[in-house]
C-alpha cells in the first residue's frame, strides 16, 4: 500500500487547508498534534511547544500516552522546521558536521512538515514555505505529495500504542 488510505486523506485534507490559511494570513502556525480514534470519532489537538529540546520530549510523551489513552489509530502532526533544499541534499552530513544543524547554515529553508502516523505506515511530506505575493508576512506553501517510510526515527514516530493484533508489528510499521 503506497496512498495514504482515503479515510486519512479525508482527515487531514481540511487540516492541511486550515494549516496554508493561517500562513496566508500572516499569522504563526503553532506546531500541533491531532490523535484520533476512528472507530469512536475521538479526535485530540494538542499543541506542540517547540521552545526547547525538553519541551519537545515532553510532548512527545505526552502524545504517546494520550494516543495509549484514547486506543488512537493516528498521530497528524503539523510543524513548520528547517530543511535543506533539494540541491544540497546530498551535502546534508558535511552541512551538519561545519554547522551543527540545518538551522544554523546558510543553506537552510524553511519547510512545513505533515506526517500522519498509522497502523498501515507513516506518510511524510515535507514543502518549502514561499511568499504569497509580494508580502514579507504571507506565506504559503504547495499541496502535499505524501511519502510512505516503513522505517522513521525521532521523537515524534513511534507514538501509536501496540495493539493486541500488531503485536508482531512495531507502531506505524506496515501490515
Amino acid at each position: 500500500m503506497s496512498a495514504m488510505p482515503k479515510a486519512y486523506q479525508d482527515i487531514t485534507a481540511p487540516l492541511i487547508r486550515r494549516a496554508r490559511g493561517i500562513l496566508e494570513r500572516g499569522e504563526t502556525l503553532v506546531h500541533m498534534a491531532f490523535v484520533g480514534n476512528l472507530s469512536t470519532g475521538d479526535t485530540r489537538i494538542i499543541p506542540i511547544p517547540a521552545d526547547s529540546e525538553q519541551a519537545k520530549d515532553d510532548a512527545a510523551a505526552m502524545l504517546r500516552h494520550l494516543a495509549h489513552l484514547i486506543q488512537a489509530d493516528f498521530v497528524f502532526t503539523i510543524m513548520d522546521a528547517w530543511g535543506l533544499p533539494t540541491d544540497k541534499m546530498h551535502r546534508m552530513q558535511q552541512i551538519l558536521d561545519e554547522y551543527g544543524s540545518v538551522g544554523a547554515s546558510p543553506y537552510r529553508i524553511d519547510i512545513i512538515s505533515l506526517v500522519l502516523e498509522t497502523r498501515h505506515g507513516l506518510w511524510v511530506a515535507q514543502m518549502p514555505v514561499k511568499p504569497k505575493g509580494v508580502s514579507k508576512r504571507k506565506k504559503t506553501f504547495a499541496e502535499p505529495a505524501f511519502q510512505l517510510f516503513t522505517e522513521a526515527e525521532g521523537r515524534f514516530v513511534d507514538l501509536l500504542p501496540v495493539k493486541d493484533a500488531d503485536k508482531s508489528v512495531a507502531a506505524g510499521g506496515l501490515h
